[in-house]
């Protein structure tokens, strides 16, 4: 077992930008073939069914983050009775909270019209009825999963949660392809999926108990921490909900309004945002409990707090617009044409519009999402769930107007409406004055960044101007020169020290083993 944090903290972002590049890689060349051998309809039924019971994941309340939380102060006391108690109790929360998430799924199995009206055929509502049930079941035993994940990531264990993300992401459509392309359909791929779940979730219980021997006391609740814990979590529970209406509310109003093909069209630029919207995490995540530790260490200075959340904000950002800025502009000028003509293929032109809806306004958001974990390790989240609360409800109004005229592209410009106050006006304004966070200093580094890439922008204009991109190989001819020519400007006109070292290090570090085994 490794037990050095720093070497945990390198390999589990490595690892996470494996996971990031098999994600994408993987879900490139799997979507289409799930497309083809689905048809649209079905596709459509599918990502429809997995959005209702997503919005049931807000059950979790936010207590995972809770829990780190709590452990990280525990933890500096030194006191292993409260984190014995501590286990215990999220144990418990989280096994109620599967309870009920059981009973609200097998509702919602049973009564489908509540959820999706006429919007339905026949057949697809009984096809619905049977993936709500698995589904449903795999919810309920993934909530006390919750409790162990959790632990893992507080001790900051990388590694392990990595390398069972990385089992689930190939596993996955390993499996699921044979048995699509045998005859079976969207049931036997949550099957699939539910099985990877129920093994992931099994080794992470043994990992706690066996490796990390963790324990679990389950003796009277404290009722300073259950006050404590319910006030911390109330705000995080409301940013979940948001989150889910955000997300998941436009799939369900389209297959109410506008049916499973309109789904199918807005599930496939949706799953464009959610390859770029990862490669944003897997890197972030990484530093919760850091941020916890800078928060705690320098509580009684303010000015040493800002300049270190200052820092490790800019820093944070700053990669992450280098590798998003990359994809963005990518997805902009050569976005259609991957879509069109390789990877959904005709008829999914307006999924074009609909991934650029979600994925620029999100932006602002992705480069800076190192901020929501500042505000709960301050304790002051709860601003952002109420500015989330009041946009969610924008979401919904202008997506539920315009989804019934416009369709997938009505239901996107809700959800950018929403991103744009929220994220680029409001939060930004609560970052510098309330988070210690100089955010002009931030958006200056961004700006600077932004300036440097005009040029490659401008190359990437031409080619999609004089270049028609009808096949693969004329994409990946685009796509290779866009890339050297971003690579260049960055290194020249972009990056700092620090970030080119980042990428010099290894290279010379590989080169100079090399000879040394030589």
């Amino acid at each position: 077992m490794i037990k050095n944090d720093s070497v945990q903290l390198k390999i589990g972002t490595l690892l996470s930008y494996a996971q990031m590049g098999l994600s994408v890689i993987i879900g490139l060349i799997y979507t289409p073939v799930m497309i083809r051998l689905l048809g649209k309809s079905e596709y459509g039924l599918y990502n429809t069914v997995s959005s209702t019971i997503s919005m049931m994941s807000v059950l979790s309340l936010g207590f995972n983050s809770s829990y780190i939380r709590f452990y990280s102060k525990y933890k500096a006391e030194g006191d292993s009775k409260k984190l014995n108690k501590l286990n215990g109790l999220f144990l418990l929360i989280f096994l109620v909270i599967g309870s009920i998430a059981f009973l609200c799924g097998m509702f919602l199995s049973q009564n489908l019209h509540i959820v999706f009206d006429s919007g339905l055929t026949h057949a697809e509502y009984k096809t619905a009825k049977i993936l709500m049930y698995i589904l449903t079941i795999n919810l309920a035993v993934s909530f006390p999963m919750l409790a162990f994940s959790s632990i893992i990531s507080a001790h900051e264990k990388y590694i392990i949660l990595k390398l069972i993300g990385i089992l689930k992401t190939v596993g996955g459509p390993l499996v699921t392809l044979p048995l699509l392309l045998m005859g079976y359909r969207s049931i036997a791929m949550v099957s699939v999926t539910v099985s990877l779940s129920l093994i992931a979730d099994v080794i992470y219980l043994v990992y706690v108990l066996v490796i990390l021997k963790c324990k679990f006391s389950f003796g009277k609740v404290d009722e300073g921490l259950a006050k404590e814990l319910s006030a911390y979590t109330l705000f995080i529970a409301i940013e979940l909900v948001v989150d889910q209406i955000n997300w998941n509310v436009d799939k369900i109003l389209l297959a109410r309004f506008r049916g499973t093909n309109s789904v199918a069209i807005y599930s496939v630029g949706y799953s464009l945002y959610s390859y770029y919207q990862l490669c944003s995490s897997s890197i972030s995540g990484v530093f919760t409990p850091r941020i916890h530790k800078i928060v705690n260490s320098t509580i009684h200075d303010g000015r040493l707090q800002r300049e270190k959340l200052t820092e490790l904000f800019i820093k944070v950002g700053r990669i992450q617009f280098l590798v998003l800025a990359l994809l963005a502009s990518g997805i902009i000028f050569f976005g259609k044409s991957f879509i069109v003509s390789i990877w959904a293929g005709t008829g999914y032109d307006e999924a074009y519009y609909v991934a650029l809806l979600l994925i620029l306004p999100a932006s602002i958001a992705l480069v800076q999402n190192l901020g929501i974990e500042i505000q709960r390790a301050k304790n002051i989240h709860h601003f952002r769930s109420i500015v989330y609360a009041f946009m969610a409800m924008i979401n919904v109004v202008v997506s539920y107007i315009l989804c019934q005229k416009y369709g997938a592209t009505g239901s996107a410009f809700g959800t950018a409406v929403s991103l744009i106050l929220a994220n680029g006006l409001v939060m930004n304004i609560f970052y510098h004055k309330r988070c210690n966070i100089d955010i002009i200093l931030f958006w200056k580094n961004i700006l600077r960044i932004l300036v440097g890439f005009l040029p490659c922008f401008a190359v990437g204009w031409l080619l999609r101007e004089f270049i028609t991109i009808s096949n693969i190989g004329d994409f990946a001819v685009c796509v290779l020169i866009y890339t050297l020519i971003y690579f260049i400007s960055a290194w020249l006109l972009c990056m700092n020290d620090f970030e080119k070292r980042l990428i010099s290090a290894p290279i010379k570090k590989f080169f100079i083993d090399g000879e040394d085994k030589k």
